[in-house]
C-alpha cells in the first residue's frame, strides 16, 4: 500500500464517522417527526444524502483498499458507488432547490396509518 492510499483511506474514514454520528445525533428528531407525522424537507434531503453519502465513502474505502491489495470486484463496487452517487444527487437537488427558493420550512406530511388496516 502506498502513502496515497493509507492518506485517502483515513480520509474516507473520519468522512465515514463524521456523517454516521450527524446520523446518529438527528435520529431522536426522526423519530419524533415520523410520529408526528411531518418531517422537515430540508432535514428529510440531509438524511437522504448523508446516507448515501455514507454508502459512497463505505465504497470508497472498499475499491481503495481492493485497489492497493489488487483485489478486485468492479462489478459489484461500481453497482454500489452508482447508487450511493444517484442518492446523493437526489438530496444535493433537493437542498439546492430548498436553498435557490429559500422555502427552507416545508414539511412533508407522512401518511398516518390506522394499525387496524394494517392487521
Amino acid at each position: 500500500m502506498r502513502v496515497i492510499d493509507i492518506v485517502l483511506i483515513t480520509e474516507y474514514m473520519i468522512s465515514i464517522a463524521c456523517s454516521l454520528y450527524i446520523i446518529i445525533a438527528h435520529a431522536s428528531y426522526f423519530r419524533e417527526r415520523f410520529a408526528k407525522g411531518a418531517v422537515s424537507l430540508f432535514m428529510l434531503a440531509m438524511l437522504f444524502f448523508l446516507c448515501a453519502y455514507t454508502v459512497k465513502m463505505v465504497t470508497a474505502v472498499w475499491m481503495r483498499v481492493g485497489n492497493a491489495n489488487e483485489l478486485t470486484a468492479i462489478t459489484i463496487e461500481t453497482y454500489a458507488w452508482t447508487i450511493a452517487q444517484a442518492g446523493t444527487t437526489v438530496g444535493l437537488v433537493i437542498l439546492a432547490v430548498l436553498t435557490y427558493t429559500k422555502r427552507f420550512d416545508l414539511f412533508v406530511k407522512l401518511k398516518n396509518f390506522d394499525k387496524k388496516n394494517i392487521e
